[in-house]
């Protein structure tokens, strides 16, 4: 059984016995629970408990990414949050968001101040559980990894042995570590504890990575307290917790053996799962039952983080994948990160918020706030997207000579897109790609051949070869094999995901050399340079097309666009990528905030893969049903 399945059926394990862990009398008393109030507060690991400014604490939190919510409803979910009767946000901050080439870092754009994020939670008087990496996992792409340690094959990552890789989490460090100090509770800032990288048990069992990581946060000015989080199985046989930290249970609540483990310092649950990851293929949205754990986590005081209680959605390119240590199985994650989380993608209080709500206000001494309304919907009537330009006609120059088609990271520095190769072939035969990574469209002469799909689901055909027919000129036919990636592989040993053409390519089992390769990154800088299409252009009976729709809007809010009538690729709402498509679903809309559109006319734009006609594109105000 794979780890994350493993953890998804310790939710419903019974909790182990143990001695609860309450409230200080002195807050039952008073009906006040510490907040942060930008005074230094006393936040300690001791005596199996946590302790705030020497009164024993239970952290309520949940969790929820500043990268995967609008930045205009950070305020709107934290309160959300809040209300539900948490007491306490969890963040993961995701080092490739920040850190696009190296040493090139943002810390300002789109949904990346994850200061300001911090200091509303301290506004609206909830603490943070700060999850900074460098790894962390999160179904996010390469687990939050830059992409651009992948452009030297050699390199080993989440090892204190490769100095490539220390040099660049150094360098991550240096950059965050600034930002971070200020606002721990000792500072007084909101930040109660810090994790040391994420779930590292389940990976490797080298403790002094671990241990150096805690030494680098702390030249960095973070004293700490720190944790660890891990699913029990593995930290027992990894050997890898770190002395002195609290330990996280994800999934598991056997308390008594972890505690085994942890001797004096506290531990909680670290990711306690009320729903699930979708994957693209899976026959229906993920969820779970919750309700049980919760109601004897309260019962007994302990401390939890809920992940997540926010999901929010992977926009553009950020969804990760998993896939089984030896990269089979592979499995993309859906565009959106509703997890069936209690507070849905778009805000709105779920059934499993109203019932975690009650359970969890029973046992506080004061009443909690009210939860704010959801944001405003709009709908717009159906429209049709029609084609625009073909992929065919814009290909950036120049292109690359290589002897094999090597990986996008390799030969282009390019992270995430596609990749064509070309080759021109004086036979027919049967075409293997071995190694695709991880959906490809094959051509002869400009004619659409075939597929091949590195996801093995329900109505996909998972092989890697295609039957190329014979020049029909008897001078050779030029052959085309467009690759598109999905998010790197995020979870487990199969960290090093090269994406475009990773292995041989052969013709009758002969190795094919000499290719032609194009860069395809579909940046907004491509996006936005795209001429339209010449009138009765060849291009536009081949599949790999862009079309464009206009939306005309009155007034905004959000909605969910609906891509049902599509087969597979990307959608752009005014220039912006929103996320992946694709007609296998179960995932069909994607959500849209109200700040991706204007007022007046708004371009949608869509690149499908298989379409070559006019098909349209609808508004929804729900994810699904």
């Amino acid at each position: 059984m794979e780890r994350r399945d493993f953890l998804r059926f310790a939710l419903l394990t019974p909790l182990a016995a143990a001695m609860p862990v309450a409230y200080g009398e002195t807050d039952k008393a008073s009906g006040i629970e510490p907040i942060p109030d930008g005074k230094p507060h006393r936040f300690e690991l001791s005596r199996q408990h946590f302790l705030l400014d020497g009164t024993p604490f239970q952290i309520r939190s949940g969790e929820m990414h500043p990268a995967r919510i609008p930045a205009e409803y950070w305020l709107h979910r934290i309160q959300m949050a809040k209300a539900m009767g948490l007491n306490t946000i969890a963040i993961y901050l995701m080092w490739n968001y920040f850190e696009s080439e190296p040493g090139v870092f943002d810390f300002t754009t789109e949904r990346r101040d994850f200061v300001r994020f911090i200091k509303l939670c301290q506004q609206e008087g909830m603490w943070v559980y700060l999850r900074p990496g460098p790894y962390v996992c999160a179904e996010w792409d390469l687990g939050g990894l830059p992409a651009y340690l992948l452009r030297d094959p050699s390199i080993r990552v989440r090892t204190k042995d490769d100095a490539r890789y220390m040099h660049a989490v150094q360098r991550y460090m240096e950059a965050v570590g600034p930002k971070i100090a200020p606002l721990m509770a000792n500072r007084g800032g909101p930040i109660l504890m810090m994790q040391i990288e994420n779930e590292y048990a389940s990976f490797g069992h080298d403790r002094e990575y671990l241990l150096r990581l805690r030494t680098m946060w702390q030249a960095n000015g973070i004293e700490g307290p720190f944790s660890v989080s891990d699913g029990l199985d593995q930290i027992q046989k990894a050997g890898t917790y770190v002395p002195g930290a609290a330990l996280g249970l994800d999934g598991d609540t056997d308390f008594a053996a972890a505690q085994a483990i942890a001797g004096d310092a506290p531990v909680w649950v670290g990711e306690g799962y009320p729903g699930w990851l979708t994957h693209w293929g899976d026959l229906f949205f993920q969820s779970g039952n919750y309700l049980p754990t919760l109601r004897k986590l309260m019962a007994e005081g302990r401390s939890f983080n809920m992940y997540v209680v926010h999901g929010g959605t992977n926009f553009g390119f950020t969804a990760g994948a998993n896939a089984r240590n030896d990269y089979a199985n592979f499995e993309p994650v859906i565009t959106s990160y509703d997890y069936g989380a209690p507070i849905n993608e778009r805000g709105e209080a779920t059934r499993d918020y109203r019932a975690f709500r009650s359970v969890i206000t029973a046992h506080l001494p004061a009443p909690v706030s009210d939860p704010p309304p959801a944001p405003p919907t709009i709908h717009f009537d159906d429209v049709m997207a029609h084609p625009y330009a073909s992929i065919w006609d814009n290909f950036p120059m120049p292109s690359r000579q290589v002897k094999k088609p090597d990986p996008n990271e390799i030969l282009f520095a390019q992270n995430q897109g596609m990749v064509l190769y070309r080759k021109t072939l004086l036979s027919g035969g049967m075409l293997n790609m071995e190694g695709l990574r991880d959906y490809g469209t094959v051509s002869s002469d400009g004619k659409y051949l075939d597929y091949v799909s590195r996801v093995n689901k329900p109505g996909l055909h998972v092989r890697q070869y295609v039957d190329i027919p014979p020049p029909a000129n008897g001078v050779g036919a030029m052959v085309e094999i467009l690759v598109d990636s999905f998010g790197h592989v995020g979870y487990g040993q199969a960290m090093y995901d090269f994406k475009g053409i990773v292995g041989a390519v052969t013709l009758n089992g002969e190795e094919l050399h000499d290719w032609q390769a194009h860069s395809l990154p579909l940046d907004e800088a491509y996006i936005a340079g795209l001429p339209p299409m010449e009138r009765n252009s060849p291009s536009a009976l081949r599949p790999g097309m862009f079309f464009k729709a206009i939306v005309k809007l009155d007034q905004l809010g959000d909605c969910y666009i609906d891509m049902s009538e599509w087969n597979k690729g990307y959608l752009w709402v005014n220039g912006k990528p929103l996320g992946r498509y694709w007609q296998i679903g179960p995932q069909q809309r994607l959500y849209c905030p109200a700040s991706w559109f204007k007022h007046g006319h708004n371009e949608l734009l869509v690149f499908d893969m298989h379409r070559v006609s006019a098909a349209p594109i609808r508004c929804s105000n729900r994810l699904q049903g």
